[in-house]
């Protein structure tokens, strides 16, 4: 016995996206005002664990990720460091 496909979206069960892949499709879409932002590149370096724990555990405190907090922390070294 076959199964028929269901075309009538009716019968499709309601999929809310979570607020993550909704920020997801926002940033990789190819909507207005992202081309003139520039793309970002990945870069790595090396840190001791026990000094990224304490990086992560003042970004937390923050309400920031990682990315977001080495982001925000180079972005104020740079003020502090103009001045």
């Amino acid at each position: 016995m076959a199964l028929k496909k269901s075309t009538d979206e009716e019968n499709l069960p309601e999929v809310s996206e979570s607020l993550s892949s909704q920020k997801a499709k926002n940033l990789f879409s190819k909507s207005v005002g992202r081309q003139a932002k520039e793309k970002k590149i990945l870069t790595t370096f090396s840190i001791e664990p026990s000094f990224k724990r304490e990086l992560e555990d003042t970004f937390e405190n923050m309400g920031l990720g990682w990315a977001a907090g080495i982001r925000f922390a180079l972005r104020q070294f740079i003020k502090n460091t103009e001045n």
